[in-house]
């Protein structure tokens, strides 16, 4: 009997991650790719498959567990051709993990594929499985499925009365709980812990915020927000607050890069990758940090740290709010290359399978309204960057050229920096030669 040890993968600059949900127990038999476990960052979540087939013999983490890159999932029986490739194996001790409370919320899940390592079964009796049918250190009693569904409503499933046997929480709990806390009838703990002052700007000295009922005034629809608008929106309001931002606005001529864009496209019709107006905004904006590397920099205390490295990333509208994947190294890639893993990380975003190693890290950002419209505006700074840049739907303009009027393809350029770092001659320095750029895309060679 072969055994192997199934682990965390590489799940990006998160140190550690809550497991939020179990999807198989000891005694199942498992397929290569197939589920074990969800868990969540502050960011999104994901599902942990496993990348071979094999008997659960051992669950080495329950709900609520901290884990990490490198943590031990389960252990299978492996069968097939994993089977016959276990030899000699050493044995890897197990550390248990701290277990906290599951957050209530979390987003559509995306898989990463387990690393799984070879092990040899120990004489020592292995360590119980986690009993569906009694409450871990706390944890609510309830299935899978009644923790997606109080994830999707945003329910905190620890304050739900749960009528089934021992206390395990249904489905029509959740669902009264919802109604009760909707028509006013109960509070979360969130509600009845939060201060006064909580969120209303009492806290810089501003007046209270005005509290309507607003259905006195017609009929009204209550919706909560969703969980990645929440870290957003707490995101952003810090960000407002707290950076002194200034917006410069410019237009590109973008007449014969346009042109070219389309050219380009006819000719790699066949390939299936649509070059966009953002892949050569990204190469463009490459070459504009360079130049101006204070763009390209972040505060850290006294000091300016200065990056070498270019990865841009870009806000992205899904049907779960902004999300801002990013385009590692994109100093070293192609318009075509850029426009292909564009294509890629957008659609992961819609589908809410961004892992977190997709969405961090940049060191620019560029806000996108080019598909829909509108002329300016002010994008808010992506801390701990120092700089955003913000595109809205270009137009055709006369644009005197010494002797008449012609008329020109305008592409409006909304710059906001961090005046801590930056002043305005280089601001207007930068959306000037990012001008230069889009006007001539040769000078990206110079």
């Amino acid at each position: 009997m072969a055994l192997v040890e199934v682990k965390v993968p590489d799940i990006g600059d998160f140190d550690e991650v809550t497991v939020i949900e179990l999807m198989v127990k000891v005694g199942d038999t498992i397929k290569a790719e197939q589920s074990l476990i969800t868990v969540e960052s502050d960011k999104a979540s994901m599902e942990i498959p496993s990348s071979t087939s094999g008997v659960v013999k051992e669950l080495r983490v329950n709900l609520g567990d901290k884990v990490k890159q490198g943590s031990v999932v389960l252990v299978l029986e492996a069968i097939g051709a994993v089977a016959a490739a276990v030899t000699t194996p050493a044995a890897v001790p197990v550390v248990a993990a701290p277990i906290v409370a599951a957050p209530p919320v979390a987003e559509p899940a995306a898989a990463v594929p387990a690393v799984v390592a070879p092990v040899v079964a120990s004489g020592s009796a292995p360590a119980p499985a986690h009993n569906p049918g009694e409450s871990t250190l706390g944890l609510p009693h309830a299935s899978p499925s009644v923790r997606k569904f109080a994830r999707e409503l945003g329910v905190p499933l620890e304050e739900v009365k749960g009528n089934g046997p021992k206390g395990r929480i249904s489905q029509d709990d959740v669902q009264a709980f919802t109604k009760a806390v909707m028509s006013g009838a109960a509070q979360t703990k969130a509600q009845s812990a939060k201060a006064p002052s909580g969120g209303d700007g009492a806290a810089l000295g501003l007046i209270p915020w005005p509290k309507l009922d607003f259905a006195k005034f017609g009929p009204i629809e209550r919706k909560e927000m969703g969980r990645i608008k929440k870290i957003s929106g707490a995101n952003l309001l810090r960000n407002a607050i707290m950076i002194p931002a200034v917006t410069n606005h410019d237009d590109a001529d973008i007449t014969e890069l346009e042109a070219f864009r389309v050219s380009t496209n006819k000719e790699n019709e066949k390939s299936g990758v649509k070059v966009t107006m953002l892949a050569f905004l990204i190469k463009a904006c490459v070459a504009a940090l360079k130049k101006y590397p204070e763009f390209n920099s972040s505060l850290d205390g006294d000091a300016i740290v200065y990056k070498n490295y270019w990865h841009i990333g870009f806000a992205a509208d899904t049907p779960n709010g902004l999300m801002v994947p990013v385009i590692k190294d994109a100093d070293k890639k192609g318009i075509l290359q850029i426009s292909q893993e564009m294509g890629e990380l957008a659609k992961k975003a819609r589908e809410g399978k961004l892992g977190p190693a997709e969405m961090t890290g940049a060191s620019f950002t560029i806000s996108s309204l080019g598909g829909i419209g509108g002329k300016y505006f002010t994008p808010i700074i992506n801390a701990p960057e120092v700089a955003i840049l913000g595109v809205c739907k270009s137009t055709h303009e006369p644009v005197w050229d010494g002797k008449q009027f012609v008329p020109r393809l305008m592409l409006p350029l909304s710059l906001t920096w961090d005046h801590r770092v930056i002043d305005g001659a280089a601001a207007a320095r930068f959306n000037a030669y990012l001008g230069q750029i889009l006007g001539d895309f040769r000078r990206v060679l110079l």
